[in-house]
């Protein structure tokens, strides 16, 4: 989400630069655009907070970059090896680093992205800047190392369908795409988990495509000058080479028919329901997309109908819980709930349909479109209090999107959605592009 982009040459540190502020934005700080030779992006947000700083290094890489039959998971494995180090800083020497500056890091992995992220005293920015952009470019890791790691990472999973949402979540995905990577889940498949020990040299090429500087993201936010950054980005990233190779990934054919599976959970859980409804990649001007992430709340959100209906009246339902996110391809937009009794599980599916059809057949009353646009940029500037809520918040779309620019053709967007545009895209989760999966305990 962001603002208008000016592009203008700044030959000092060999960056293009672009820095951006007007007082019709919806995003509160000027923040700066820099991509140093190499092609890595640093996207800079200075603001008020004592001394503290955010720093991100967003990798365009997830789970959806995973192409090749049997080696699914890398994106997510690497988000564990990564903490490893190097020959220079091992990582118990990282690791102690961190901690005696009271630094703040961890890492998580994505359909779409990876991102590594640290909280910190901006006097620490140069220890900082050097242990990462060595480990990003240095990582180093023995045989015996690897298959220790993805020993865990098994463990992780074994761990996650533990939890019966995981596992609705898994048999989701499966379903409903038949080419496209988004078929799997963020951990990968099972059996790809289980043969990852074998495959220490494919982790070393993984690497190379992936983790090169044209395909990373610097986003720092937080009490700093970009100057002082850009002076340090080029001092400790300007060797990262470039090299990214881009991943083959299938287009999804399109669905033209329902689609429907069961899925047994194994030990005690209530039903589960698990509705997912094809959705197009994101697009921060399109009516489309803003529109379909509006329904989720209208339709099922905490204010909705359905919700005051099978949650409070009726007690159906122990949750309804909308999940409408962004996607760099086209995706789903879902809706999971648990049922109280078995006997309702169909009640419930054809409540939540029906939900869908009313903003098929009716137009939403503008004074709560207007309500809920209101909440959403209120929502929003609230989330931007502190510079971890900042980047934490904004990590997802300036993955996806490249930038914060899009914060703007977001709210701009949004500003001019109709009732018609909320049912024009409503009329688009037709029964043809569902999938429907049934959870069920075994105990």
């Amino acid at each position: 989400m962001i603002k208008n982009i000016i592009a203008l040459a700044v030959g000092i540190f060999a960056l293009s630069s672009i820095s951006l502020m007007s007082a019709d934005n919806v995003f509160p700080y000027k923040y700066d655009v820099n991509t140093l030779e190499n092609g890595l992006k640093i996207i800079t947000v200075p603001m008020p907070s004592n001394g503290i700083v955010s720093y991100y290094t967003l990798v365009q890489t997830g789970s959806r970059d995973e192409y090749e039959v049997g080696k699914t998971g890398f994106a997510h494995f690497f988000e564990h090896m990564m903490f490893r180090g190097t020959k220079k800083y091992p990582g118990t020497v990282y690791d102690s680093l961190i901690i005696s500056i009271g630094a703040d890091g961890n890492a998580y992995t994505t359909d779409d992205y990876t991102a590594y992220h640290l909280n910190l005293a901006n006097e620490d920015l140069d220890l900082v800047m050097e242990l990462e952009s060595d480990r990003f470019q240095n990582l180093s890791y023995p045989e015996a190392d690897f298959k220790t790691e993805s020993g865990a990472v098994y463990g992780e999973y074994r761990k996650n369908i533990t939890d019966p949402g995981n596992v609705i979540w898994e048999k989701l995905k499966f379903t409903a795409f038949d080419k496209h990577t988004y078929k799997h889940s963020t951990i990968g498949f099972e059996d790809d988990i289980k043969a990852m020990p074998t495959l220490y040299e494919y982790s070393k090429e993984f690497h190379s495509r992936y983790y090169r500087p044209e395909n990373c993201i610097l986003f720092i936010a937080g009490d700093i000058k970009t100057s002082d950054i850009l002076a340090k980005a080029k001092k400790y990233y300007s060797s990262w080479k470039r090299g990214y190779v881009t991943p083959k990934i299938q287009t999804e054919p399109a669905q033209t028919t329902p689609r429907s599976a069961s899925v047994s959970y194994d030990g005690k859980t209530n039903p589960m329901l698990g509705i997912g409804y094809k959705t197009s990649a994101f697009d921060a001007k399109s009516k489309s997309s803003v529109a379909r992430e509006l329904i989720g709340d209208l339709a099922f959100g905490s204010n909705s109908e359905l919700y005051k209906n099978l949650y409070l009246k009726e007690q159906k339902v122990q949750y309804i819980s909308p999940y409408f996110p962004q996607n760099r391809d086209p995706f789903l937009s879902i809706i999971f709930t648990m049922v109280n009794d078995a006997n309702d599980i169909k009640y419930v599916e054809n409540e939540i349909q029906k939900s869908v059809d009313w903003f098929q057949k009716n137009l939403v009353d503008k004074k709560k479109l207007g309500d809920l646009k209101k909440r959403q940029k209120y929502g929003f500037l609230m989330g931007l209090d502190t510079p971890s809520n900042l980047t934490e918040g904004l990590a997802r779309t300036v993955a996806i999107t490249g930038g914060i620019k899009a914060i703007e053709d977001y709210f701009k967007t949004l500003d001019s959605l109709t009732p018609q545009d909320i049912q024009n895209e409503a009329k688009k989760m037709n029964a043809s592009q569902r999938t429907v999966i049934e959870l069920k305990g075994t105990k």
